[in-house]
């Protein structure tokens, strides 16, 4: 059986082949040079979704003041395309038939479940502790398989005492690349978020990025978590490999100093990377989400219109 066109390693081989472009990328005879890391068709296409996290206060606590299926009456009723079933909130032990349940309460409101997130950290060396992280991201790729969830946002994970920065990046990149490989058995992609550690700069984050060896591995482009002196600059860098985008209302530089996040800037940074995909709000702000997701959500669709 053929094997699937793995788009890295199309970057790191010279290859004698005729000009003909495969998954985002022209082939040219003696070389290979990289396009767009995705395959992308010229137009831009967004969809708009809600994070689960957005209602964490109401979705927390005994007994919660909301259930998931509360949630995802509120993303209908805001007319959005998807929404993104955060893992934190489906009740423990996961039960495939309560998974079921939600993914047809989405299919009779009009709903994609656009993904799902997990909590991770594949900065552990060999033992115990790592082995429990990547068989917990194992065991949530059968789980969106089951939603239809398509991809799963993911961490990175932190150095550990002992660890340098080197051995933890070799072991971020063989845990993804273990957990990518499952998750292509399921039809599920792997989406890093540029959140701390390694990933809190774009060049930490993209040295991942480029080592990680699977088509089923992209970005999820946290808009809020960078805070360097040219945050949008840091996002554009990283638009043409994003998977999913996560859209905070607020960023803040060095200084701390938060500011409203330029939503129309946004737009044209996703458009000029020819981005199809979810734009996920993510509320993450002191009001109460039921009443300021709607609003926000109004401001992102006149942004991208």
């Amino acid at each position: 059986m053929p094997q699937p066109v793995n788009r890295r390693r199309f970057l790191h081989h010279g290859v004698a082949i005729p000009s003909v472009t495969i998954a985002g990328m022209w082939l040219t005879s003696g070389s290979v040079r990289a396009i767009e890391p995705f395959g992308r068709n010229g137009l831009t296409k967004v969809k708009f979704s809600l994070a689960a996290y957005s209602y964490r206060n109401q979705l927390q606590g005994d007994p919660a003041q909301l259930s998931l299926t509360d949630f995802i009456n509120d993303c209908a009723k805001m007319g959005l395309e998807g929404t993104e079933l955060t893992s934190y909130y489906i009740p423990k032990p996961v039960i495939p038939s309560y998974l079921r349940q939600l993914k047809q309460q989405c299919f009779q409101l009009g709903l994609e479940i656009s993904g799902t997130a997990v909590g991770n950290d594949f900065g552990f060396p060999e033992g115990a502790a790592r082995r429990r992280q990547i068989a917990s991201v194992k065991k949530w790729i059968e789980y969106s398989e089951i939603l239809g969830a398509p991809v799963i946002r993911i961490f990175a994970g932190s150095v550990k005492q002992g660890s340098s920065p080197d051995q933890t990046h070799a072991l971020i990149v063989s845990a993804i690349e273990e957990c990518c490989d499952y998750a292509g058995q399921h039809g599920v992609h792997l989406a890093l978020e540029n959140h701390g550690g390694p990933t809190s700069t774009v060049d930490g984050l993209l040295a991942i990025v480029r080592d990680v060896k699977s088509p089923w591995f992209g970005v999820n482009l946290d808009t809020g978590n960078f805070h360097s002196q040219d945050i949008y600059g840091d996002l554009a860098k990283l638009a043409s490999y994003a998977l999913n985008v996560q859209v905070k209302v607020a960023i803040s530089g060095p200084d701390n100093k938060r500011e409203p996040s330029d939503f129309k800037r946004l737009a044209s940074i996703l458009d000029e990377a020819h981005y199809r995909g979810y734009v996920v709000l993510e509320y993450e702000e002191d009001g109460d989400p039921r009443v300021e997701c709607p609003k926000y959500m109004d401001q992102l669709r006149a942004a991208f219109a």
